[in-house]
């Protein structure tokens, strides 16, 4: 939980300091890649040979799932620009945001949350294996007539900052195994440390900027996510799937990978649609954390029942 509840505390400090003091944070922004490595390597890092039996196992609920995100989260990010009226730059920002894999910390969540947790981790990384060819596709075909996309530039960008990283974690974790486990507890800091260079970094450079649009990118970013967990649980309601089901797909959907939405808006658009991603960094945990309250306190409630009944 510490993860969970911890990640947005230092996403927020680091985030004002880079807000009211900007100077020392805005050279953050040129290793952006770097960030972005870092943060994939310590995930391929987590990974196992018998997350990807899961997807041998359940080929078509996982599919569906990844499916589910990759059509609801960009779609969702239309409607809201559009309906709260954003700017291009924000627009952009939002859509990449849709459009990008889940976040790693969606596995916590729904661990904390009781739901399928071999369902979610499963998800996450056919997400993020897939996303060089489904994020720049995406982007491409639903970002705005006037906005310009190097969907193939992006595509080897995320070559390079997603599946290089993560394959070579995978490989390091398989020769490695019984020293990647003593570390596993630092893995989840790491990420942290590597999202916030991004964030903070997109915060410093658009420190004048979110001073005058900060509400309206909170409330973007909000809308966004919390319509997402309501989709996706009703996705996984629609093809019958079990409670725990419904709820990992709920947060794989509403949960994305907001350093990398960051990094990448920063790098192929303005500094300003970076902003969606970086407050993201926050608003994504601290709705996990109220998602997490929700579904133990319904649990409560269900067993309650049950022991009065019996």
């Amino acid at each position: 939980m510490i993860e969970v509840l911890g990640f947005p505390g230092f996403i927020l400090a680091g985030s004002a300091l880079a807000f009211f003091f900007p100077a020392p944070f805005t050279p953050l922004t040129d290793y952006i890649t770097y960030f972005l490595m870092i943060i994939m390597f310590a995930m391929g890092l987590t990974l196992t040979t018998p997350d990807f039996k899961q997807v041998a196992k359940r080929p078509l609920v996982i599919l569906f799932g990844v499916i589910a995100q990759f059509v609801i989260m960009p779609l969702l990010a239309i409607a809201v620009a559009k309906a709260l009226g954003l700017n291009p730059a924000l627009a952009v920002g939002l859509l990449m945001l849709g459009s990008v894999p889940g976040g790693t910390s969606s596995n916590v969540i729904a661990y904390l949350a009781r739901g399928d947790v071999a369902l979610s981790v499963a998800m996450t990384s056919v997400s993020t294996l897939v996303s060089p060819i489904m994020t720049p596709f995406l982007m491409l075909v639903l970002a705005d007539a006037h906005t310009e996309v190097d969907g193939l530039g992006m595509a080897w960008s995320l070559c390079q900052t997603v599946l290089l990283p993560v394959v070579g974690g995978l490989v390091i974790r398989v020769v490695a195994d019984s020293f990647i486990n003593k570390i596993l507890p630092i893995l989840p800091w790491i990420s942290i440390l590597g999202i916030g260079g991004v964030v903070f970094g997109a915060v410093a450079k658009n420190a004048e900027s979110l001073a005058n649009i900060g509400l309206i990118v909170f409330v973007a970013v909000i809308i966004h996510n919390v319509l997402g967990y309501v989709l996706g649980f009703f996705a996984g309601q629609l093809v019958g799937m079990p409670t725990a089901g419904k709820r990992t797909v709920a947060v794989e959907v509403g949960t994305q990978s907001a350093g990398l939405s960051s990094g990448m808006a920063a790098k192929f658009f303005t500094p300003e649609a970076a902003l969606p991603g970086a407050v993201a960094a926050v608003v994504h945990n601290i709705t996990g954390a109220i998602y997490v309250a929700i579904c133990r306190k319904l649990d409560e409630g269900k067993e309650t029942s049950e022991s009065a009944s019996a």
